[in-house]
């Protein structure tokens, strides 16, 4: 082929440990022949401004062989530069799919080709460059790589006779600067003490004292300064000894920082017993070590799954109409010749939620703005107020948002109610939306075995789309994972064991939920919770500038509704006290000829009307002709029932 490359270089070289422990046999990537992929610097795959160029990779039988060519762009021109002038040397490779046998690597896909100041593979690196001309011919420089990047220290050794053992001897700071010549040791002495003195006029400069008495002020006019604390001379005497550096002093600090292994230390112990402050100057400003501020907060994996798998729609005000078809009277009948047909009944259920405000507002003064310098302070604002916005969203759909119902920053939850305005929480909707399972793990008989039971149990009311998500805590987690039976082994390997038991298709831990007592985990498919926003209201972010103040605000809002909009389209997992006890309540016998509802006697069990009315056990008085009634059980005190889907029954007598 003809080579008309801007450089050419070896991309990784076969049968060579790079410094990530990998050796990549011959002929791993060999498929990659031919093959065009981005030339890039430092494998900056994040931004786009760091494509350089294209290389074009070549299979040889001792590794991948790259002709590189740069675009006329701005960062490739610079590139180009440093290229031509050998500032940059090295190449390394970004690969994925890789297949791997031990630490050899025997196939994969080479993705790009990186530009880096020191690569894994010692042996990747530029060894010709090309540069074109104006008059467009091209001269081709031959250099070897000055710096092998990617090799470990080598130790000095010791001198051994024949037949003695090979000694390796860990080289300290006080034997590289006695291996050093007495020339060099001269020139790290001159540059110890011109930093040192630099210091002391820098520090006289910024020393200098009001005039007092037996001081001297500089006077206009004249070049007469004021003393400063570096200088011993008074008006009344002879000046004093003044604080030198000698040849003997930059010894006995360099001894002494070998010694301590601190130079800064032994330099500034120094200064102090020889009247030298300041010294710090000597030294750089502490600098952030990533760039940006470390963020002590909760795990917030999860509310990208929650925000992510939720409904959306363009609307804000959502109605949910929804028809019982489980009751008697709506199921087909059979007829007979001659007989009256019998109208079908099906009870229809409406209920509607509208939007509410979400915001979260911030301020800055512009001094504070421009005096930090470490790291842009608005980016870093801006994330953080849409980090605590979404957080704040993602935790009102599960759990709520946890404030009491009177503080005015409660994002408002309707809580079961027919119409109302805000964000339904998955944890607190209606039962007609929301099974709740009640499992008893805190007694002394208890394993959480026992809540994959309870689960399986009330999988029977789940009627939501597909295959529903487990969201829970750590410690929950925990628990299930930790569960052993009577012979020491675990039920549960790994957290996808535990889903499958459930039944789900994944777990997903929530770190907020942990404020929620007595709460295990919700099961849910967050395609059937719904969020509405109207045009105009999604998540915004507004600035302003208020001169009178000299202040930049930042607000970030939204305006949203959300609910569950299919019936039984979730499992709330609850724990009951210790000593609470499960109890099934038993329904209550009805006669549609007569009309009497007879209730039973069970113990922990209490019966009620509409009106919320204890019921004796017994027969009730006879109900009207095509009259309803509806009974509802509750647990007693120290009692609970499996789930609240079985604690209901309404009962109508025949016409007459």
């Amino acid at each position: 082929m003809t080579i008309e490359a801007d450089f050419g270089g070896w991309a990784t070289k076969a049968n060579v440990k790079c410094s990530d422990g990998l050796t990549i046999l011959p002929g791993a990537f060999k498929h990659m022949h031919d093959k065009k992929v981005p030339l890039v610097y430092q494998h900056g795959h994040s931004n786009i401004q760091n494509v350089l160029g294209h290389a074009i990779l070549e299979s040889r039988d001792d590794g991948v062989y790259a002709y590189a060519f740069f675009n006329d762009t701005p960062q490739g021109n610079v590139a180009k530069g440093l290229v031509a002038h050998r500032d940059i040397q090295h190449l390394s490779i970004y690969a994925n799919k890789l297949t791997k046998s031990g630490q050899n690597v025997v196939h994969g896909e080479i993705r790009e080709v990186s530009l880096v100041l020191a690569g894994a593979n010692p042996e990747a690196r530029i060894d010709w460059v090309n540069i074109r001309h104006a008059d467009d011919s091209i001269t081709e420089l031959e250099d070897e790589a000055v710096i092998h990047m990617g090799l470990e220290l080598e130790h000095a050794l010791d001198e051994i006779e024949e037949g003695e053992e090979l000694v390796h001897k860990d080289l300290t700071v006080n034997d590289v600067f006695n291996g050093m010549s007495e020339e060099e040791q001269n020139v790290v002495y001159y540059f110890v003490g011109v930093a040192l003195e630099n210091a002391a006029k820098e520090a006289a400069q910024s020393a200098i004292v009001q005039p007092g008495e037996g001081e001297i002020a500089h006077q206009e006019g004249t070049d007469e300064m004021s003393r400063n604390v570096f200088d011993q001379t008074t008006n009344n005497g002879p000046s004093n000894e003044k604080t030198t550096l000698t040849h003997e002093d930059i010894e006995g600090i360099f001894a002494d920082a070998m010694a301590t292994g601190s130079l800064r230390k032994v330099a500034k112990n120094f200064a102090l017993q020889h009247g030298v402050e300041n010294i710090d100057v000597l030294f750089p400003d502490a600098k952030m070590a990533t760039g940006v501020i470390e963020l002590d907060k909760r795990r917030t994996e999860w509310v990208s799954v929650v925000l992510n798998g939720m409904r959306h729609t363009p609307f804000s005000r959502i109605k949910t109409l929804s028809a019982d078809l489980t009751q008697e009277a709506a199921r087909a009948k059979g007829y007979v010749k001659g007989a009256y047909k019998k109208e079908e009944w099906i009870g229809v259920t409406k209920r509607t939620t509208g939007p509410v405000t979400i915001y979260k507002k911030q301020q800055l003064d512009r001094d504070d703005i421009l005096d930090v310098t470490d790291f842009d302070m608005v980016t870093f604002l801006k994330g953080e107020m849409r980090l605590m916005t979404e957080e704040e969203i993602a935790r009102a759909v599960l759990i709520g948002d946890g404030r009491d119902i009177s503080d005015e920053d409660k994002i408002k939850d309707p809580m079961g109610v027919q119409d109302g305005l805000g964000i339904r929480s998955i944890l607190n909707d209606h039962e007609f939306y929301v099974t709740t399972v009640n499992v008893n793990v805190d007694d002394a008989n208890s394993s959480y075995d026992e809540v994959v039971d309870a689960v399986m149990d009330g999988m029977e009311y789940y009627k939501g789309t597909g295959t529903p998500t487990f969201f829970t805590t750590i410690p929950q987690l925990n628990k299930f994972l930790q569960a052993k039976d009577l012979n020491g082994q675990r039920y549960y390997k790994n957290r996808q064991e535990v889903a499958d038991a459930l039944g789900v298709d994944k777990i997903v831990t929530v770190e907020p939920m942990k404020e929620v007592e007595g709460l295990i985990g919700i099961i849910v498919n967050l395609m059937d919770f719904n969020v509405g926003t109207d045009r105009g209201g999604e998540l915004t972010t507004f600035d302003d500038f208020d001169i009178d103040y000299n202040q930049y605000k930042y607000l970030m809002e939204t305006r949203m509704s959300g609910a569950l909009v299919r019936p039984k389209a979730a499992i709330v997992i609850r724990k009951t006290a210790a000593t609470s006890v499960l109890v099934t309540p038993v329904q209550p016998a009805f006669n549609k000829t007569t009309g009497v509802v007879t209730i039973p006697t069970v113990t922990g069990v209490i019966y009620k009307n509409a009106a919320g009315t204890t019921l004796s056990a017994g027969a009730m008085s006879a109900i009207a002709a095509g009259a309803s009634v509806t009974i509802y059980s509750v647990p007693d005190t120290n009692y609970h029932f499996a789930n609240n889907q079985e604690d209901s029954w309404k009962f109508t007598r025949d016409p007459a």
